[in-house]
């Protein structure tokens, strides 16, 4: 992949797609073509297909995707898993008609059987029923690897699928109705935090510069009683903070600089016939819920307490995946999980 390589990136301002952008621009990729989601909708095949044909980028990057937590995914299923198909499907067959070099497809490592042995290995893929709270996503994900899997044997394309793991780092999703475990776990003892020490004015700021979820509104909320009514729905009081499940499951991190630092390696390096159907892209180790929520607890300075309610799904009991593929492939964790968390809350606090 050459630097001067005009290359598609959809997803651009997302976690993952604000990440490759980042590595791309550092390493000398100044052909990037970007749209945001109001002047390109992914979802929609003749505004897809009209892009393609106009800018007809040599490489896709493809990390445009609707995500959430647990309880965004069971909120919305229907949308989850039609939107993901949409997308995949548009972008996938507009590549292969306007004859792309080589795409890459991010997934979830969401994709796999729920009970699956660990670490999870990439021939586990269909050998058992996935996690009920995310389906609608993992079906969606899992249909994208095989779209690509099939127009490489059937077209012979070069299309390539990664399967990260969870991921976190600057562009996160701190919405606390829709993100992920560990955005939502930063935030909310960074409000508790605050809450603790009764930082009204830095509480406010907050609710103004990021969205809480549930249709509140920052200028809504006014004053210490307000604002601490309104957290106490997210589970932050002043004196602890509960959190969702038991804290068992055990979880494995990776800071998004690093899962685009493989990205890009496989895509400047690698082809179909070296990856395969796909590659796991992880740290090759987890830790509880517990453990990481009570680690950010540290790093954010909370000084309460920690509670859990068992009441509340927990999810898959563990996610590690096996990257001894992706190691073979000469790339592994470069960022350790304490550095880029200190990273990341340094980030957070200043955007």
């Amino acid at each position: 992949m050459e630097t001067r390589a005009k290359i598609y990136l959809a997803g651009h301002t997302g976690l993952v797609g604000s990440a490759i952008a980042r590595r791309l621009r550092t390493l000398g990729y100044s052909n990037l073509v970007i749209r945001d989601w109001t002047d390109l909708d992914l979802r929609k095949r003749e505004a897809v297909d009209r892009f393609f044909e106009a800018e007809k980028p040599e490489y896709v990057f493809l990390a445009a995707a609707k995500v959430g937590g647990i309880q965004a995914n069971n909120t919305y299923k229907a949308e989850f898993i039609y939107d993901n198909l949409a997308i995949a499907m548009n972008v996938i067959d507009a590549s292969y008609r306007c004859g792309v070099k080589k795409l890459l497809n991010l997934g979830s490592s969401c994709i796999y059987p729920k009970l699956a042995p660990q670490p999870l290995k990439e021939e586990y893929l269909l050998t058992g029923l996935l996690e009920p709270t995310n389906e609608p996503y993992a079906v969606a994900k899992i249909s994208a690897i095989k779209l690509c899997r099939y127009y490489n044997e059937q077209y012979g394309t070069n299309f390539l699928s990664v399967m990260p793991t969870n991921l976190f780092g600057p562009g996160d999703n701190f919405n606390l109705e829709t993100s992920h475990v560990l955005p939502a776990l930063l935030r909310k003892f960074h409000l508790a935090k605050l809450l603790l020490n009764g930082d009204v004015a830095s509480m406010a700021e907050d609710f103004r510069k990021r969205p809480l979820g549930f249709g509140i509104k920052s200028d809504e909320v006014n004053g210490q009683a307000q604002l601490e009514s309104t957290l106490e729905r997210f589970g932050v009081f002043r004196d602890h903070v509960t959190l969702w499940g038991t804290g068992s499951p055990l979880r494995e991190f990776l800071y998004v600089d690093d899962l685009a630092d493989a990205v890009v390696h496989l895509m400047a390096n690698h082809n179909y016939d070296q990856v395969g159907e796909f590659v796991n892209i992880g740290a090759g180790s987890d830790l509880t819920i517990k453990e990481i929520a009570h680690k950010i607890a540290a790093l954010v300075g909370y000084k309460g307490s920690i509670q859990f309610d068992p009441s509340k799904p927990d999810g898959t009991p563990r996610k590690l995946l096996d990257v001894s593929k992706i190691n073979s492939l000469g790339w592994k964790q470069k960022i350790p999980l304490d550095e880029a968390l200190r990273r990341w809350y340094e980030w957070y606090q200043l955007s």
